[in-house]
């Protein structure tokens, strides 16, 4: 490959990253709605250190996520039922964003964030204790993977964690910013969220799935010896 079209790929590998990691910040969660009360209550530049604080945690987890998928690369067995659990999480996910948009709801909660917090550490200790992280993460890197989008070096993985820290901030800028009045925006048409969510995932679970019947182990890990 050429430096232009390593470049590029390169680019390509943080645009990926930015992306999911922007759109995966969108639909209504604790994590968004916190740093609405933080700006609001605070100010932006506490909003800003929140979403840093919580960024730093995310990137942390994916390159755990990377390194677990270096180890599952590895043994091809293993990593064959990851692609089928991925696949299966991405039917999930896009599952439940059509049952939420059929019934409208969306994650409106509202929590008390007191003038007193710290906002870093409230990032840091709100992205920490979310569940959603490693799967999340494991789940998109395993598609990016197997599409050679991502490929498993050092520099893919920097420019994949950049792209990622970017999408996170860029985010949680939108309520940062937006404030209340894009909380309500997106609680109103959180149904054409989720269905546009919905119907992305749909797509991913079913081109993974294709690609996983279609294409035999031995093409898509490069031996012969599964």
């Amino acid at each position: 490959m050429t430096q232009t079209g390593n470049i590029q790929h390169l680019l390509k590998v943080a645009f990926a990253g930015l992306g999911i990691s922007f759109l995966g910040s969108l639909p209504l969660g604790t994590m968004n709605i916190a740093v609405t009360h933080i700006s609001i209550q605070q100010g932006a530049g506490a909003g800003l250190r929140y979403a840093v604080g919580s960024m730093l945690v995310e990137i942390i987890v994916v390159r755990i996520a990377l390194l677990a998928m270096d180890w599952l690369a590895k043994r091809h067995r293993i990593f064959q039922f990851l692609e089928f659990f991925t696949t299966a999480l991405i039917l999930v996910l896009a599952a439940a964003s059509f049952i939420a948009a059929y019934k409208m709801t969306g994650f409106n909660e509202s929590i008390p964030i007191g003038k007193s917090l710290n906002a870093f550490w409230t990032g840091v200790i709100l992205s920490a204790t979310n569940p959603l992280h490693i799967p999340f993460w494991l789940g998109w890197s395993t598609v990016l993977l197997n599409k050679k989008i991502l490929l498993p070096n050092t520099h893919h993985y920097n420019w994949y964690i950049t792209g990622i820290a970017i999408g996170t901030i860029l985010g949680f800028m939108v309520f940062i910013y937006g404030g209340n009045y894009m909380v309500a925006q997106i609680t109103r048409h959180q149904n054409i969220l989720n269905l546009a969510i919905g119907s992305v995932l749909l797509l991913t679970a079913i081109i993974q799935l294709k690609k996983i019947i279609s294409v035999p182990a031995a093409v898509r890990y490069g031996r012969r010896d599964l």
